[in-house]
């Protein structure tokens, strides 16, 4: 058995290793770039390696350097995660050179999958059903057009060694052909050096649907089962499950089989997946389910397929990596229930969806399912990679019942001031089509605009945070917030200030049920539902005011930027005189002082980023 693992990757993916690899009792390394030098899964490893600077260029693409870390450290295998380097047959082949295990398929094997025309020629070899379509040598423009008036429109133009839906271009008519051919072939040079394309017939209901295959160095190969991954956004995986919606046990038996074939013609070894396209116009019928590409690698979605089999994917794969024998046979191995996977992005669906980096000064998700994440509550959410921060992945004995648990994890789900597709995948997963288990890749698409939630908070949420901004001023300045007027009643309501501007919301006699409120102070209040988290605070409409303790400490209200500093260490000010002005929420919050006094313990300068709760200098009172 392994010793000791080093893992070649970061984030939630390395955190999930390492969880399986300390119940194993083995032993683990992590590697870390400048800019996860205090990320959780370096923390979370025994030894941890530092292997260059933040881009993936420079650290985790470079897999010399991994190389390095791992004969550092006596590490005795390496495992790639996914994404990196994981599908990198050279790197691979580089880990078994220097005497390591290779905790994934032979270098050999990912070759054969990483060319999608090659990969198309030997899954029909092997009597696997793949899409009607043309993937020959011969790359004219003229051939290509034959080809494509043979096939019918519409057609997708896909560069053979693409991914991620780069290189992908769906064409409607032939007038289209020419240009969208070139446009595919210079993204595709572009992105992966190589512009040669294959030709498919257009799938007009597709439903995206995927095997999870395992085998081991003796010779045997099972399937655990399929997924669905029918919703994507812009060709990423955006909510998967197992099993798919709709699947009949002759259609999983035909599909899973033809999955088994795929992975026996290229003699694998440890866990893999086998995608196919379906075209569900019929519902999901067996003969007309196409191969399509095989991922040599664990995917993103693994959870679900362990939810419904009680397998530690993991672990087999360590066991595998170690020369063991698969630790089941395929007829020990059976679904149970239904699992549902939501990917937890830090991006912003009002802004077409642009990654939103900082720090994660609340990050909080119920933890009544399984969590699965590198960051954690005061992180910073880096530029360098990917945005994905958490999967969340509920079980249950039926679909309805698991696609219910996980709305009730997303509506507690709060994550700020950086942005998240909460809100966003709550609203998915009420879509009716979702809901009947018949959508399609293009449900996301289709919807367009319906499925972006409003970027302004409700009226429950603006009450809820009206209430909770009251009672804690209330508990610290022992005065209530509600005006008064003689012969009147009190004024039940306040001016709040939100991100698009004040709002005057009246001050009910309790908080909304449905409203989770994260957290509040004297100045501001954090509230959260379905996924959506704003932070909302008091209004001054002369954009004037004192946050402080009683100590005379000058709190950052929440976070923001300098933008002025009025005083210096040591100045006398008096009570009321502006000290530095935060820009934060769009708005300008002065900062005064809470009393004569002198400053004392000033930290910040203009152009500065401060942080809640952070305390900017003291005023204390002359004479002490």
């Amino acid at each position: 058995m392994i010793q000791k693992l080093l893992i070649a990757n970061r984030g939630e993916i390395a955190c999930r290793i390492m969880r399986t690899a300390r119940v194993m009792g083995v032993a683990t390394v992590a590697v870390y770039s400048d800019a996860d030098a205090k990320a959780l899964h370096v923390r979370s490893a025994d030894e941890s390696v530092h292997i260059g600077p933040s881009p993936a260029a420079e650290s985790y693409l470079v897999g010399a350097k991994i190389i390095a870390a791992a004969q550092q450290t006596g590490a005795d295998a390496i495992h790639p995660g996914y994404g990196f380097l994981s599908e990198n047959a050279d790197f691979a082949q580089a880990v078994l050179d220097a005497g390591l295990v290779w905790v994934g398929p032979k270098p050999a094997s990912i070759r054969a999958m990483g060319l999608k025309d090659a990969a198309k020629q030997l899954m029909r070899s092997a009597g696997v059903p793949v899409t009607p379509g043309y993937d020959g040598s011969d790359q004219s423009v003229e051939r290509l057009t034959k080809e494509a008036d043979a096939i019918g429109y519409p057609v997708l133009i896909k560069a053979v060694a693409g991914g991620g839906g780069k290189g992908m271009r769906k064409v409607d008519a032939p007038a289209d052909f020419t240009a969208s051919l070139e446009s595919c072939r210079r993204e595709a040079k572009a992105s992966f050096g190589n512009d040669e394309v294959l030709l498919e017939k257009w799938i007009t209901s597709p439903r995206h649907i995927e095997v999870q295959v395992f085998g081991d160095s003796h010779g045997n190969v099972v399937h655990l089962f399929e997924r669905d991954c029918s919703l994507q956004r812009r060709h990423q995986k955006v909510i998967e499950e197992a099993p798919a919606p709709g699947m009949d046990e002759a259609t999983r038996e035909a599909i899973c089989a033809a999955a088994v074939r795929a992975a026996k013609a290229v003699d694998y070894e440890g866990a893999g997946t086998i995608e196919f396209i379906a075209d569900a116009s019929d519902g999901l019928r067996a003969d007309r389910i196409f191969f399509m590409e095989m991922n040599t690698r664990l995917q993103v979605e693994h959870p679900v397929t362990e939810e419904i089999t009680g397998v530690d994917l993991v672990e087999w794969q360590l066991r595998v990596a170690s020369g063991e024998r698969l630790p089941k046979r395929q007829d020990e191995l059976s679904i149970n229930g239904h699992a549902i996977e939501a990917r937890l992005y830090a991006e912003d669906p009002a802004k077409g969806f642009l990654p939103s980096t900082g720090r994660l000064e609340r990050f909080h998700i119920p933890d009544r399912e399984r969590i699965d994440t590198g960051v954690e509550e005061g992180a910073t959410v880096s530029p360098f990679y990917d945005p994905m921060i958490a999967k969340i992945i509920a079980s249950a004995q039926d679909r309805q019942q698991a696609i219910q648990s996980l709305k009730q994890v997303l509506d507690g789900t709060a994550v700020w001031p950086v942005k998240s597709n909460a809100g966003f995948l709550y609203r998915l997963l009420e879509d009716a089509e979702f809901l009947e288990g018949a959508m399609t890749t293009g449900l996301i698409a289709a919807r367009g605009d319906g499925l972006i939630p409003d970027s302004h908070p409700t009226k429950a949420m603006l009450e809820t945070a009206a209430l909770h901004l009251q009672r804690e001023y209330v508990g610290v300045q022992k005065a209530p917030l509600t005006g008064f007027r003689l012969n009147a009643d009190p004024k039940k309501s306040v001016l709040l200030a939100t991100e698009s501007g004040p709002v005057e919301t009246r001050i009910p006699d309790d908080w909304y049920d449905e409203i989770w409120s994260s957290s509040a102070t004297p100045t501001m209040a954090l509230v959260s539902a379905k996924g959506l988290a704003f932070a909302i605070g008091q209004h001054n409409p002369h954009g004037e005011g004192q946050v402080s303790a009683a100590d005379g400490a000058i709190i950052a209200p929440m976070p923001g930027k300098v933008i002025a500093v009025d005083v210096v260490e040591g100045q006398t000010v008096t009570a009321g005189q502006r000290l530095m002005v935060l820009e934060a929420m769009k708005m300008e919050h002065a900062l005064t002082a809470p009393f004569d006094g002198v400053v004392e313990g000033l930290v910040v300068s203009a152009g500065g980023q401060v942080q809640v709760e952070a305390v900017l200098c003291r005023v204390v009172p002359a004479g002490e």
